[in-house]
């Protein structure tokens, strides 16, 4: 047991490090984003105010709401700017441990997956963002008048970016699990209407139940279900054996 113990240490002091080294790095950034609160603040509510110019300001109704929306905003932020060095973080931690060819295929999947995180969180935000608030701010009238609060605003737009953003990783997804052999590549297509169901429920979690909001999600998520279908074809071996029904 002591010799087990003594054999860890090595791994246990250099995870140690590495998770200390990570968490300074999201604490630094964190206060760093928070210094630019007001400008990072305004870039996230410009959406809201061009879908209904006649919209002046947000508002709070409890004396914390701001401070506490601005401080998970920086946090959030902090996170997504030291992300690249979590990554290396990591890869400094796990790569010892891999083969020559192992290494070459993380360095890949960590590529794509980063890149295909970010299309997603720009789709989201600059495309999908303004013409969701657009179609809900279509609603106001003499009659209505919107009072979006700040919080409950800032905590759509993190939920609906960090949606897009997982959502965008389903035809890497997809790829790599046709490549690695977990499943066919026609596994995708003949499964398909229960994939279907499972992404309707995934939205539907990914919204809180906002029921227009799952549609808009939904449906970008099946294209890209259909893409993954398309890459795996494109990308798999093509010795694989059809999957009997």
């Amino acid at each position: 047991m002591i010799a087990a113990l003594e054999h860890f240490r090595p791994h246990h002091e250099e995870l140690r490090k590495r998770l200390l080294r990570s968490f300074l790095a999201i604490s630094l950034c964190t206060v760093l984003a928070y210094l630019f609160i007001d400008q990072i603040a305004a870039l996230c509510t410009a959406p809201l105010f061009t879908a209904s110019p006649a919209l002046k300001t947000l508002v709070y109704t409890k004396l914390t709401e701001a401070f506490i929306s601005y401080i998970k905003l920086a946090l959030l932020v902090g996170i997504l700017v030291s992300s690249p060095y979590l990554l290396y973080q990591c890869w400094m931690f796990i790569s010892p441990g891999l083969l020559d060819h192992e290494k070459k295929m993380a360095k890949r999947i960590v590529f794509w997956a980063t890149g295909l995180f970010a299309a997603g969180a720009l789709f989201s935000f600059f495309i999908v963002l303004p013409k969701t608030l657009a179609f809900f701010m279509s609603y106001a009238g003499k009659n209505l008048q919107p009072l979006p609060k700040l919080g409950l605003y800032l905590t759509f737009v993190a939920r609906m970016v960090l949606a897009f953003a997982i959502a965008f990783e389903i035809p890497f997804l997809m790829v790599m699990a046709s490549s690695a052999r977990l499943v066919q590549p026609e596994h995708f297509r003949k499964k398909r209407k229960y994939f279907y169901i499972a992404i309707l429920v995934l939205s539907f979690l990914l919204t809180a139940g906002d029921f227009t909001a799952t549609v808009l999600l939904s449906f970008p998520l099946f294209g890209l279900y259909e893409s993954g279908i398309i890459a795996c074809k494109v990308f798999s071996a093509s010795d694989l054996p059809p999957e009997p029904d």
